[in-house]
């Protein structure tokens, strides 16, 4: 059975919490970073350190890799609506940083 689907960006990262992968992140050291705008918008970060991670809202320092889209496609790219490399490629994501660390968070939270 399909989970219910995210609506917001926080409900999103909520779920994330859940779908972590520690032993993807053994020995991940990076720190990701979302500029979302829109209604829903704002700023969160994620923190994979080794097997762990720490989540929160606003800034996080000197990020390894920033995601830049609107509220609305965050939250079909996570529902599985939009592809990710579909929005990059059509400029509906912008990626700053690795696309190697960007493509390891798909990894670390499925």
């Amino acid at each position: 059975m399909r989970a219910e689907e995210n609506s917001t960006p926080q409900q999103v990262f909520d779920g994330m919490r859940e779908s972590f992968k520690a032993n993807k992140a053994k020995g991940v050291h990076v720190k990701y970073q979302w500029e979302l705008s829109g209604p829903n918008g704002g700023q969160w970060w994620i923190e994979v350190n080794d097997g762990t991670y720490k989540m929160g809202r606003g800034k996080i320092d000197n990020p390894s890799v920033t995601f830049i889209t609107s509220d609305n496609d965050w939250v079909a790219m996570s529902n599985g609506k939009l592809k990710g490399t579909w929005a990059y490629m059509t400029g509906r994501l912008r990626v700053r940083g690795s696309q190697s660390i960007a493509r390891k968070l798909d990894e670390i939270f499925p």
